[in-house]
């Protein structure tokens, strides 16, 4: 697709490859636009789930030095380079199907938040995270302000925020960051093995789950309650729902078409 990023597609599992491996995958000018574009692509496309990873030992350091020049030039500058990081961030957030960071190395700033962003974290024990961002003189972005205190609670969010600390991947886990740790060599198996998993579910059940978790802590219970039923009566009348009681009835797995 580019020089930046390489797609594969495995069956139902496309895997997106942040491929700039000498400078632990940054972002580089121009970066934010071909992810939103990659991102635009997967949810026009059969594929079922995305896997997004770096190339060689990292998953992503963030935006390169490169392209820091565009927030040094005035507030105008700065807000147009954001707008790019900004809707790539927001085309992350709005897929309606399931996606996995496939993390090794580092990932920092926008890096680590592009991981936050996906459904499901799975990591490598030598997987290090940081929202280095106040140590260069910068705020949060990639939709990090957003995404941190929701997954570990405002307390860390603000000590992770405030001091940039880097942190492990056992650290990580323990503090809900990310879902799952495992040794380097086996990463790959463990992450397709997820990714068949979410790829056999049912899409709309699916679109309809990330919607409700991602409101949550914005809605009342009653709120979330009316919701839940709004989205069972939109199932109920799906196909999905059909071949889920067809196939527990024939003792088989059942066979999805989103809907």
């Amino acid at each position: 697709m580019s020089s930046f990023l390489s797609i594969e597609d495995r069956g139902p599992v496309r895997w997106l490859t942040l491929d700039r491996p000498q400078t632990r995958n940054a972002v580089p000018p121009g970066g934010w636009d071909e992810l939103t574009d990659a991102f635009a692509d997967f949810a026009a496309a059969a594929s079922r789930v995305l896997v997004i990873r770096g190339a060689g030992e990292d998953f992503c350091s963030g935006a390169d030095v490169a392209t820091l020049s565009g927030l040094e030039g005035g507030i105008t500058a700065a807000a147009r380079a954001m707008a790019h990081t900004g809707a790539a961030a927001l085309a992350l957030h709005r897929l309606p199907k399931p996606t996995i960071a496939a993390v090794d190395g580092v990932a920092v700033g926008a890096g680590m938040n592009l991981a936050l962003g996906c459904d499901l974290v799975i990591a490598t024990d030598r997987a290090r995270f940081s929202e280095i961002f106040v140590r260069r003189g910068l705020a949060l972005d990639f939709g990090g302000s957003w995404l941190l205190p929701r997954l570990v609670g405002l307390a860390r969010a603000r000590e992770m925020a405030l001091t940039g600390r880097i942190v492990s991947s056992a650290e990580a886990l323990a503090m809900g960051l990310i879902a799952r740790v495992v040794p380097v060599g086996v990463l790959e198996a463990a992450v397709t093995e997820a990714a068949e998993a979410l790829a056999a579910g049912a899409p709309l059940a699916q679109r309809l789950i990330k919607v409700a978790l991602d409101r949550s802590l914005d809605l009342t219970f009653e709120q979330a309650l009316e919701m839940e039923s709004q989205a069972q009566a939109i199932l109920g009348g799906s196909r999905d729902l059909s071949e889920a009681v067809a196939a527990f009835a024939e003792k088989r797995e059942p066979r999805f078409e989103g809907r």
